[in-house]
Order: structure tokens, then sequence, then C-alpha cells
């Protein structure tokens, strides 16, 4: 009898540039059945702040992606995404990191946007979720892929599952905030998720 041995062809690393245990996490999560192994700026020794003062999502998505790719020589794939809210002209936008200071924790960020909204009718309520992600490798040119999800902001914060300002994202067509939907189906729908199969796929046709 003849045995065969069958070997796992080796992945390719890519760097997802964040320190972001939570971001992290989702991205591995998205890419395990892949041939990409994703590895975060502490797996590769790489500290570096990128200061993101780009006025669109792409410009700071390229920004991180290109300077991450310069420290460490490998494939980068960096994201820029944010929060956009009708009634507030699509603020927090780019700046939604820093919203109320960086230091400041989600629990109280979300609290601040929701008494800002206090008044507002549901009609206004409005908002989207934008996730840029850039795609960098050494000596070649930058690309991006850009995806967005609707939903509106709730009156009241709810879920344990998400992290940043998924409590307060409400999702009508499944009556939850994103906070409250489960690892798997949030990685299908969420903008990043949807980012991350546009560039999953652009990195399987490079």
């Amino acid at each position: 009898m003849t045995l065969w041995m069958m070997t796992k062809a080796p992945r390719t690393d890519i760097v997802f540039a964040t320190h972001n245990t939570e971001k992290i996490k989702e991205v591995k999560t998205f890419f395990a059945n892949s041939s990409f192994n994703i590895l975060s700026l502490d797996d590769v020794g790489v500290n570096i702040h990128v200061v993101e003062d780009g006025t669109t999502f792409e410009e700071n998505a390229m920004k991180k992606a290109r300077e991450i790719c310069r420290a460490c020589g490998m494939l980068v794939l960096a994201d820029d995404s944010g929060l956009m809210i009708d009634a507030f002209d699509g603020a927090p936008g780019v700046d939604s990191a820093d919203f109320l200071g960086a230091d400041t924790p989600y629990p109280v960020r979300n609290a601040k946007i929701l008494e800002m909204l206090a008044d507002v009718p549901e009609s206004r309520r409005g908002a989207r979720f934008v996730c840029v992600i850039a795609i960098a490798r050494p000596g070649q040119e930058i690309v991006t892929e850009r995806a967005e999800l609707h939903g509106q902001i709730a009156h009241a914060p709810a879920g344990e599952n998400g992290f940043g300002y998924d409590p307060i994202f409400f999702l009508p067509q499944f009556g939850i905030t994103m906070a409250q939907m489960d690892v798997a189906r949030k990685n299908e729908i969420s903008h990043r998720g949807q980012a991350l199969k546009l560039a999953l796929n652009r990195l399987e046709n490079l």
C-alpha cells in the first residue's frame, strides 16, 4: 500500500496594520481558510505611529499602508474606517477614532452621541459605517477597496459582541445592533467584512 502524505501549501504572511486586538481577531477569523496568514504589528515588531491626517478614508489607509510596508518590507493591509451620521453631516467620519479625544472610552463616546441625538426624529438617525482597505507591496503601487454598511443610530446601546460604535449601530433589516450579532454573521455583512472580501479577491489575483 502506498501512503500519500498530504501537506498544506505554505501560507503567505500579511501584516495587518493595527495594534487593536479585537480588530486582529476579526481579520484572522476572516482569513482563516485562505492562503494568507495575518500578522499584527506586534507580531512583526513594528511600533511606529502613523499620523492619520488625511481628509478621506482612502488617504489615511494608503498613508498607513505605505509607511508600515516601508518599515517591515512585507505585504501590508491597512484600513481606515469610521462612523458617518446623517444628522451630523457625516461626522465623526475620519475623526471617528478621536471623537471626544483619542483616549475617551467608547461607552462614553456612544453615550454622548445618543445624548446629541436625543431629540432627533427617526427619519434623521441614518448612519453608515465605512471601511477602506489599502494593499501595499514593496515596490508596487498601492491599491484600495471600499465598502459601506448602512443602518441607523439606536436609542440605547445593546450587545456585547462588538467593539467601538457597534453597540449603537442598529440594523433595521436584522432588528439588532452590530454588537448583538455573532462574529460569523458580522464578518459576512459588516463594512470591514465586505472590504476584506474585496481585498482578498484582489490579493488572490495579484
